[in-house]
């Protein structure tokens, strides 16, 4: 692995590791670059300063942090802040931003100065960092690191990883009480809420309720609560009756108790025939009479009145909004923004609300009581969107399906993969709950389907678009976009590997038993995207399945799932490897012995 490794313990039966001492720096970040005015800006994250003479943006293409100047509203500095940032944090002192750079695997630290950023030190975390909490005196950072599993616990003054909390499977986003004494995390690939004590940094608990694609969440003033939007995946086949019913995917926002276990609360977001498609900024007013909430997939604003709202537990909420909200444009309404808003701050006053919009380039400033848009910041980017990025926003575009209920992403969690098996219809016959695969590196890796039954890309996008998404035929240039969007998705670096890209030593080992005739595993999984574009029987079919074997799915990014093989069945890389796709099962040539075992397990996950 690295040169210097902790290990995290085992989560789901694997043990994760994360590199301390090395690629972690506390100098300055060196000069890059200037960002051409070309290049979209995506933000997908802000943060206003105390005083609001300042505002900051995570811009997640061009992997930068802008700095706006709010008496003007314009951008006064932008500076590089690593691969892919997916939030944003200021410290109390508000001396300095913190950004989570995914794709870099770093907490990229910003000196905030007199109109200025200088960048001031990084810390290498590794496992695609991405929601940020500081504690309240301003000495540590919490960052949920997604594919380890875990919260990075960084010494803000030392600029080092202190410690590691095992939270559940891909955690993404967080928040902490007004004291810092209990943290919430989003895990996805767990479907709930852990909560977290920061003083033992121990789980207390997990509340679950089978959630996905859990957004930006919010700690109430009397931190009782955290509230946070999320969709939920209802087992049923995907019919036109069955969606119109909400029974397919719907969107929730719940609240979670953080002074002990209790049921969620929810309520339901989907008005029957205009449905709300990905939910993801939340915020509450100052004086908590409002909630507002960014549906990124259906481009709009949502807007609560909070108290009163109907929020019930297990027995509720129902499948669609509660009918009295409906009736009352002061308990709810809507407001159309366009684009993919995102990230939503409430002003001091409690008037305004900053979204993050990552399709427009741009920062919408809300009037709440008004229902409009007042000002618009321009963050900058090209003129005229290219193809792949209007393929970019077919993919997030809600409104694409049968009364707007999902998107692609709701199920491709960014071009990847989700927590669920679900039932899409594509393997020929309802009830056959498959695992998502993943979208990167898909353009080339042919055929398509876990059965590899379709061999023509632009026929299995136009598949997707009308059987799983019901919408109209798309027309050819749809088509041409979507697939030149889909080119540009790629994975994240490996965090299992050394920082130069190298194997360890153990992996090495594993190499060369993956490439054996005795695990047999380089027979189905060769080349450079480890999948022979082959059907294979490997023992694992279904009675009644249309079409026999399996196409192997690429290995690459495989430490990164919670689930593995078409079902789903194992929940850990070593579980499938051991269980039901040990090789022994395979070839046939007999066991691995336990090193043998551990060094393959070492090479897959390198991958």
């Amino acid at each position: 692995m690295r040169a210097v490794l902790v290990s995290l313990g085992l989560v789901a039966g694997m043990t994760v590791v994360l590199g301390v001492g090395v690629r972690c720096q506390s100098g300055p970040v060196g000069a890059a670059e200037p960002v051409s005015a070309e290049r979209d800006r995506s933000p997908v994250d802000l943060v206003l300063s105390a005083d609001e003479r300042w505002l900051l943006t995570a811009n997640q293409t061009a992997g930068t942090v802008s700095l706006v100047d709010l008496s003007t509203g314009k951008v006064v500095a932008e500076v590089p802040c690593g691969d892919r940032p997916s939030a944003l944090a200021l410290t109390p002192d508000q001396r300095h931003v913190l950004v989570s750079a995914t794709y870099s695997g770093e907490l990229t630290i910003l000196a905030l100065e007199e109109g200025r950023l200088r960048s001031e030190g990084r810390v290498y975390l590794g496992f695609e960092p991405r929601g940020i909490a500081v504690s309240p005196d301003g000495q540590r950072a919490y960052v949920a690191l997604t594919s380890g599993h875990v919260v990075a616990v960084v010494d803000l003054r030392a600029r080092h990883l202190a410690d590691r909390i095992e939270v559940g499977r891909w955690p993404r986003y967080l928040a902490l009480t007004a004291d810092g004494r209990r943290l919430a995390v989003g895990v996805n690939g767990d479907g709930g809420v852990a909560v977290v004590d920061t003083q033992s940094r121990q789980r207390l608990y997990l509340e679950d309720f089978s959630g996905l694609n859990l957004g930006q969440m919010y700690v109430s003033a009397n931190s009782r609560y955290v509230y946070f939007p999320w969709m939920v995946y209802r087992h049923n086949p995907i019919t036109p009756g069955n969606i119109r019913l909400g029974w397919v995917l719907a969107s929730r926002i719940a609240r979670v108790r953080l002074d002990g276990p209790a049921r969620r609360e929810a309520i339901a977001l989907d008005p029957p025939g205009q449905a709300v498609a990905d939910p993801h900024g939340l915020a509450l007013s100052p004086d908590e009479q409002w909630l507002v909430c960014a549906a990124s997939g259906t481009h709009e604003l949502l807007v609560y009145k909070l108290p009163g709202l109907p929020f019930q537990d297990y027995g509720g909420p129902g499948d669609h909004i509660h009918p009295d909200l409906l009736k009352d444009r002061q308990r709810f309404d809507r407001i159309p923004l366009g684009g993919r808003p995102m990230a939503a701050r409430f002003s001091r006053d409690g008037r305004h609300v900053f979204v993050a919009n990552y399709l427009l380039n741009a920062v919408q400033v809300v009037d709440v009581p008004g229902r409009r848009i007042v000002r618009t910041i321009d963050l900058g980017g090209p003129p005229e969107p290219s193809l792949a990025r209007r393929g970019e926003a077919i993919f997030y575009d809600g409104q694409r399906s049968l009364d707007q209920w999902y998107s692609c992403h709701s199920c491709h969690y960014e071009g990847h993969t989700n927590a669920v098996a679900m039932d899409t219809r594509n393997d020929g016959r309802n009830g056959n709950f498959k695992v998502v695969l993943s979208l990167r590196n898909v353009v080339h890796t042919p055929p398509w389907t876990w059965h590899g039954w379709q061999r023509d890309f632009a026929a299995a996008m136009r598949k997707s678009l009308t059987d799983t998404m019901q919408m109209p035929e798309p027309r050819p240039e749809d088509v041409e976009a979507l697939t030149a969007f889909l080119a540009t998705l790629t994975p994240p670096p490996n965090p299992y590997r050394r920082p130069d890209g190298s194997l360890s030593e153990a992996a090495r080992r594993g190499e060369v038993i993956f490439h054996s005739e005795k695990a047999g595993c380089a027979r189905c999984h060769p080349g450079p995207y480890f999948t022979d574009g082959k059907v294979h029987n490997v023992f694992t079919n279904e009675p009644g399945d249309v079409y026999k074997g399996y196409n192997p799915p690429s290995l690459i990014g495989s430490y990164d799932r919670v689930r593995y093989l078409h079902d789903g069945r194992c929940r850990s890389l070593e579980e499938c490897l051991k269980g039901p796709h040990n090789p022994a099962k395979v070839t046939n040539r007999g066991e691995l012995t336990d090193a043998e075992m551990n060094d393959l397990l070492e090479y897959v996950r390198s991958l």
